[in-house]
């Protein structure tokens, strides 16, 4: 998916400092709905979430990934990306993902359990 091919106002909303909310699914199929920071690459359609590996968002995507939609509402202004999501556990990865998320809100506390939730973006919603 080319995302850049969204806009600069998609472009700016996704960069914008905004809490987002980050949708799976339960044993069952109910949804887990959680709030969370996320970053957004354009240029590869990948969207990150730093997360504790212990968290029910990250165990309920678990090694074999999991579809997911990550959302992000500033009044009228929304957005939802909705792809695949994967856990990554690579110390370099996991730094990538601190410092995207250091650039669009602040540095993240430390956290040596600290996974990055890797979201393979596959549809966009919204009306930014």
């Amino acid at each position: 998916m080319n995302l850049v091919e969204q806009g600069d106002g998609f472009a700016a909303f996704w960069q914008e400092r905004h809490l987002c909310t980050l949708a799976t699914a339960r044993p069952g199929g109910p949804p887990h709905v959680v709030p969370v920071g996320a970053t957004l690459d354009l240029e590869t359609a990948t969207a990150r979430v730093i997360t504790s590996g212990s968290s029910y968002k990250a165990r309920l995507i678990g090694e074999a990934g999991a579809l997911v939609a990550l959302c992000q509402v500033d009044g009228r202004r929304w957005s939802t990306l909705e792809g695949r999501a994967v856990v990554r556990t690579e110390p370099e990865r996991v730094a990538d993902a601190e410092r995207r998320y250091a650039a669009r809100y602040k540095p993240p506390r430390p956290n040596p359990s600290r996974v990055v939730l890797e979201i393979e973006i596959t549809r966009v919603l919204g009306n930014v």
